[in-house]
Order: C-alpha cells, then sequence, then structure tokens
C-alpha cells in the first residue's frame, strides 16, 4: 500500500479515514478542500484544481481523499488501493450537521486557513440533489478499477474498524 484512494460523499469520513491510515500507514495525507479552497472560502478554477491534482498524483506516495471527479482516471491509474465509503444519506447528514455544530466558527484541519466551519444551505441542498447521481459514479469506478487494484467498500464505522485493523496487522 503505497497510494491510496478514497472516495465517499460529504460526511462519509473520508478525512477522518485518511488521517487514521496515514497514522496506520506513515502515507502522507492529502485532502481534497485543500485543493478545492483556496483560503477564505475562494474557490479555485477546475485547471488549477486539476493541476494541483496531478502534482499529487505524481508522488510516490499518498492517501487521497476526495472528489474532483475530472482527475479520478489518473488517480485511479496511480493508485494501487481504491476505497469507497458508501454510508446512508441519513447518517451523513446527521454527521455534517455534528461537524458544524462543533466546529462552527473554526477551521478544521483538512481545510486552507481562513474557511471557518459555517453553516451552508446550498451545500446541504447539493448533498440532497446528488446522493444518487455521485453514488452511482463512485459505484462504477469501485466495479470498473483495473482487477490489479485493491478494490475495498466500507459502509459503516464497523466495517472501516476492521478494515482498519487488517492495516494493524500489516
Amino acid at each position: 500500500m503505497k497510494r491510496v484512494m478514497i472516495i465517499g460523499q460529504p460526511g462519509s469520513g473520508k478525512s477522518t479515514l485518511a488521517r487514521q491510515l496515514g497514522q496506520h500507514t506513515g502515507l502522507p495525507v492529502v485532502h481534497i478542500d485543500m485543493i478545492h479552497w483556496k483560503p477564505g472560502w475562494i474557490e479555485r478554477n477546475s485547471a488549477e484544481k486539476a493541476a494541483l491534482c496531478h502534482e499529487v498524483h505524481q508522488r510516490d506516495s499518498w492517501i487521497f481523499e476526495g472528489g474532483h471527479t475530472l482527475t479520478w482516471p489518473e488517480r485511479l491509474d496511480r493508485c494501487d488501493t481504491l476505497i469507497w465509503l458508501d454510508f446512508p444519506l441519513w447518517l451523513r447528514v446527521l454527521r455534517v450537521v455534528r461537524r458544524t455544530l462543533r466546529d462552527y466558527g473554526r477551521t478544521r484541519p483538512d481545510l486552507p486557513p481562513d474557511c471557518p466551519e459555517r453553516f451552508n444551505a446550498e451545500f446541504y441542498r447539493w448533498i440532497w440533489i446528488t446522493r444518487n447521481s455521485h453514488r452511482e459514479k463512485m459505484r462504477n469506478l469501485l466495479e470498473t478499477a483495473p482487477p490489479s487494484k485493491t478494490r475495498v467498500k466500507l459502509r459503516n464505522r464497523r466495517e472501516v474498524d476492521a478494515y482498519l485493523a487488517t492495516i494493524d496487522d500489516c
């Protein structure tokens, strides 16, 4: 395990799993939100995001969590392990609400400086609107990944904990 691609919808636990895997393996962790956003909640344009993703993909080792689906083919090509966190919508929304309440006004470690947690109705709307289409993209990515890739689908916290325990055993 040298390059790990973690995908999942908001609130599925991508950042948390990436940090935990990083602690277990010593691999560097990359959060897509650090690429997606500039300080102050300023969104980078697609070309900038793609260039930054490409830069990460070329490294010898990484745990890369998150989206920017335009760069998924290259990331999939470079990764050796693909993990899909396929958690139910109700749990993901609950987690996002809890995260918002817990970190409101503070910048989380997986975000650039000056990006304090906030309530964003548009984000919740996006979670709802993309609940099926994005899940289908992720399902398709996992199912069509080359057999040379280690493919892992985790659907709940128990499965995540069991998976992390296998990493400890390595």
